[in-house]
């Protein structure tokens, strides 16, 4: 019981120290220590997907609309200022829902629910590498059936997913469009990486950094830049998704499309017009 004791006193360390250095570079303590710690947990959770939503987005358009206009996207592809604003307006309704997920995961583990283990050499490096493979394998299986059903099933797609694809063209798409979901389209979209931590041993520092680097991500896949970089589910591949609504579902890969025979590749501009 001691030894147990002991174990999961790591996943709350861990904790405790990511909430210092965010919450204690941004906030004065007397703000935020005061707080229970499911809410510190949830507050710093949300901080960090605010900045990690922001920075990347907004350097990523400034240097492809303003550094490098008409060099990657022509000028009449590149999206008004009016569409990025709502983009931004739908991302920040979200972003407090989703911080939510991992806040709980983050709960569930330090309670013992589920099979994270705090430190790489309890498993052994061998064992590590396989299962975070396992667990990327999970997530993009995972990810690709919700997508897809989020598109089959007609109230789903109605009244959640719809939301996202009101953005479907060059010009309206933009990197602030990569969270510009509904609330409850967003968990469920990322619901296969807390699932996946009930099923299989995983570090739990690894998870929360590829949740996080997934946000940056959706900022990448959605700039329309035709990049096709096999097996990578890069933004030429994403952007087809947003144009025909029937192809491309998967996440950080285009296998679960190539397995399951929804994959499309990019087109050029010039297919495009045809």
């Amino acid at each position: 019981m001691d030894n147990q004791s002991s174990y999961l006193q790591l996943f709350t360390g861990d904790g405790d120290f990511y909430n210092r250095i965010l919450l204690g570079t941004l906030m004065p303590e007397w703000l935020w220590v005061p707080l229970p710690r499911f809410f510190q947990t949830w507050l710093r959770n949300y901080m960090g997907g605010v900045i990690m939503y922001f920075v990347p987005s907004f350097l990523w358009c400034f240097y492809l609309y303003y550094l490098k206009s008409n060099v990657y996207v022509p000028k009449d592809a590149i999206p008004s200022r009016k569409a990025m604003v709502k983009q931004i307006q739908i991302s920040m309704r979200g972003l407090p829902w989703y911080s939510l997920l991992p806040t709980v995961e983050e709960y569930v583990t330090e309670s013992g629910w589920t099979r994270c283990f705090p430190r790489v050499h309890h498993v052994g490096w061998l064992h590590y590498v396989f299962y975070v493979a396992l667990y990327l394998v999970l997530v993009e299986f995972g990810i690709y059936w919700m997508h897809k059903l989020l598109h089959d099933i007609k109230p789903l797609y109605k009244h959640l997913h719809a939301t996202h694809h009101i953005y479907n063209k060059h010009n309206n798409l933009s990197p602030f469009a990569g969270l510009a979901f509904h609330p409850l389209d967003g968990i469920l979209q990322a619901l296969p990486h807390s699932i996946s931590l009930f099923i299989m041993p995983m570090h739990f520092t690894t998870h929360l950094m590829i949740l996080f680097m997934g946000g940056i991500w959706t900022a990448n896949i959605h700039d329309c830049i035709n990049a096709k970089f096999w097996p990578i589910m890069g933004s030429g591949y994403h952007t087809v998704h947003h144009v025909t609504y029937r192809h491309n579902y998967g996440h950080f890969t285009i296998w679960m499309d190539w397995m399951f025979g929804t994959l499309a590749e990019p087109y050029d501009d010039d297919k495009e017009d045809d």
